[in-house]
């Protein structure tokens, strides 16, 4: 089955008839959720139209069909995005992501008192600073495994550093399914998709979900081996003139328990962000 198909089977899978203003009663259901004929009727489509655009034989389909599946399937705007991807892939080869990060970033990295680092398109870390270094350790890593969802998937640190790992593997997985949809023909995402899938049954396992999340926010609630439990919030932001490359800022609760513990982590090591990475 196609992206899009599988895409649109796990969405109308999680919709119970009742949801939207279906009786439950009926033939015994062979699947869990509403069936293709209903979400057809519901979209205001004829049900070959909607089997084909299952089937990814949907080509040409109309921004007015996939809003109104979109409506039938309650998809947030994330999801109604992707949907939109999946039904029409970007042509051409997007533009890829710097491998450095400009002078003028590096310095706002180093002047926050907090751990912040650059994110890739496929999850490599060009640069950190001193605070993230001390939290997350990406300059005891080889330039290969600074990348958040190797490191996440692939090695005993990773696993061990989120309390709340479950959830962390979920959004990794989210993000990285969000971009594979606005990049389809990355290389370099491709043979990272086939390398955690290969190394990790969780990765398939979340995978096969079909999730898909935006980086904005949210919490990261670690477990440091020498500091302890630390609670962070968290920021992403997109600069300007960067295509694919974000900055993750974490924030923490002035005066908390985490502040005092970060302070001590940090006032052994060197200032400044971490080198670019290079592949």
């Amino acid at each position: 089955m196609s992206e899009l198909g599988e895409f649109l089977r796990q969405r109308r899978g999680r919709i119970r008839p009742s949801d939207v203003g279906l009786p439950e009663l009926g033939r015994r259901r062979r699947v869990p959720g509403l069936r293709r004929e209903e979400v057809a009727q519901l979209a205001g489509v004829s049900v070959d139209y909607y089997v084909r655009l299952e089937q990814g034989r949907g080509g040409g389909v109309s921004a007015e069909v996939l809003d109104a599946v979109a409506r039938v399937l309650r998809l947030d705007g994330t999801e109604r995005g992707h949907l939109h991807a999946l039904a029409h892939p970007p042509r051409g080869a997007s533009r890829r992501p710097p491998r450095q990060v400009r002078p003028g970033l590096r310095l706002v990295l180093d002047a926050l008192a907090t751990p912040a680092f650059a994110l890739g398109r496929c999850m490599d870390v060009p640069a950190w600073n001193a605070p993230a270094d001390a939290v997350i350790g990406f300059s005891e890593l080889p330039p290969g495994e600074r990348n958040m969802a190797r490191h996440a998937f692939l090695t005993e640190a990773g696993g061990r550093l989120y309390r709340d790992f479950e959830r962390v593997a979920a959004e990794t997985v989210a993000h990285l399914r969000l971009d594979a949809a606005r990049h389809p023909d990355d290389p370099d995402l491709a043979a990272l998709l086939a390398e955690l899938t290969a190394g990790s049954p969780l990765f398939a396992e979340l995978w096969a979900r079909h999730g898909v999340r935006e980086k904005a926010s949210g919490h990261k609630l670690l477990c440091h081996p020498r500091a302890g439990e630390l609670d962070f919030g968290y920021e992403t932001l997109a600069p300007p003139g960067e295509p694919g490359l974000l900055l993750v800022v974490y924030t923490v609760e002035p005066g908390s328990v985490t502040a005092e513990r970060l302070a001590v982590l940090t006032a052994a090591v060197p200032s400044g962000p971490g080198p670019a990475l290079g592949r």
